[in-house]
């Protein structure tokens, strides 16, 4: 007779708790060598160094192990590899002093994610569907790793589902933010140009500024996100980048500007592209300028699987852990991209609390998970795993 799931996770945890000492030397090293996007070489193997069977390259730096039957759909967990262009200001014993940190958890992701993976090699003959570990390059930049697999290596592996766990400063520690449907944004980046006439400051009749048109622009766009789209749905617009001219007594020939697009629902995030197409362009014209848009489309709103969410946040308490109040937010993922393959499931893992733990946004210079955030995501990653294996 099979056993249960909650047995299954009982064996899965106490094999665990060995492989968190490990873990933790790991973490710490990877800390301190932090790899940016798609240059993630050491960083990824260092991880198949300790992997307890080997790890498959897909998507470039990115590594693929299977635990468990040949056969038998696979419970994808994902952990990502890269850092990011922050100078650390932690003054942690492990920092790095590359330009380059760990400032989004990922290193406690991966130290996690192998910990888990060498407990479920032990209990290999008892799992309920094969642990596949996803070790993904380039989450922080374009073009996405998650993108990549999704569309290329993963195709083969044919995953039941796929799922993950985030830490997230701003929740409590010992929670875990499990819920069903949207809980991060879509994200699309938009460059939007400006072209007018240039002129000498003094006569600005003569010629058509480029700057002004731009300046009404940004102001119109995020006044409009409040207007195209219903408030009780989470929609944000950026403008993060502003460039025009090189003197302050002359009108430019133009001038550019950078934005990101957010949105949880679909019909909201085309919404949000034609409303810039149609005030840059309304705009610009008003001024006698020209302009146009520039998109590149990023990754879709992360939903997350009903019947993966409940089941799991039923095992919670199991793990020592327990469910956050209802958590969504206007930041994005590109582990979205996963579900063009599978059922997905995201958890955040909440540090808040955490011993020692100083509270800093995500990216942040000084922000530093505790080590036994390790344990914590670990735990939270075998829970959404049987959750998904159950039901894959």
């Amino acid at each position: 007779m099979p056993a249960s799931t909650e047995d299954v996770l009982a064996r899965l945890l106490e094999a665990l708790e060995p492989e968190l000492a490990p873990a933790v030397e790991l973490r710490h090293r990877l800390h301190a060598m932090p790899e940016l996007a798609r240059a993630e070489e050491r960083t990824a193997q260092a991880i198949a160094e300790r992997m307890p069977v080997a790890c498959v390259a897909a998507a470039g730096t990115g590594r693929i192990a299977r635990i468990g039957a040949d056969d038998g759909r696979a419970v994808g967990v994902r952990a990502e590899l890269d850092g990011l262009p922050v100078q650390e200001r932690t003054g942690a014993p492990f920092s790095a002093r590359e330009g380059a940190m760990h400032a989004c958890g990922h290193d406690v992701h991966m130290a996690a994610l192998v910990a888990l993976a060498r407990a479920a090699h032990k209990l290999a003959r008892e799992l309920p569907a094969p642990l596949l570990a996803i070790f993904q390059p380039s989450e922080e930049a374009y073009p996405s790793g998650a993108e990549q697999l999704a569309r290329g290596a993963l195709t083969q592996h044919a995953p039941g589902a796929i799922v993950a766990a985030h830490i997230h400063p701003e929740l409590p520690w010992g929670s875990v933010a499990l819920d069903p449907g949207a809980v991060n944004a879509s994200c699309d980046a938009v460059e939007i140009t400006v072209e007018g006439e240039p002129s000498h400051g003094a006569y600005p009749h003569r010629g058509r500024d480029p700057i002004l048109a731009l300046s009404q622009v940004v102001v119109a766009l995020h006044a409009e996100v409040g207007r195209r789209i219903d408030p009780q749905a989470p929609a944000t617009l950026t403008v993060g980048v502003l460039e025009g001219g090189r003197a302050e007594n002359l009108i430019p020939a133009r001038a550019r500007a950078r934005a990101a697009l957010r949105a949880h629902r679909p019909a909201d995030r085309l919404a949000l592209r034609e409303m810039v197409r149609e005030v840059v362009a309304g705009i610009s014209a008003a001024h006698g300028c020209r302009g146009s848009v520039a998109l590149v489309e990023g990754e879709p709103a992360l939903e997350n699987d009903i019947a993966i969410v409940a089941r799991a946040r039923e095992m919670l308490e199991q793990a020592g852990l327990h469910a956050a109040a209802q958590w969504r937010s206007c930041g994005s993922d590109d582990f979205a991209f996963f579900g063009e393959l599978a059922p997905l499931a995201l958890g955040f893992v909440g540090l808040q609390g955490a011993p020692g733990f100083q509270v800093r946004p995500l990216h942040h210079p000084e922000l530093l998970p505790p080590d036994a955030a390790i344990g914590a995501v670990a735990r939270a990653q075998a829970v959404l795993y049987l959750a998904a294996a159950g039901l894959a």
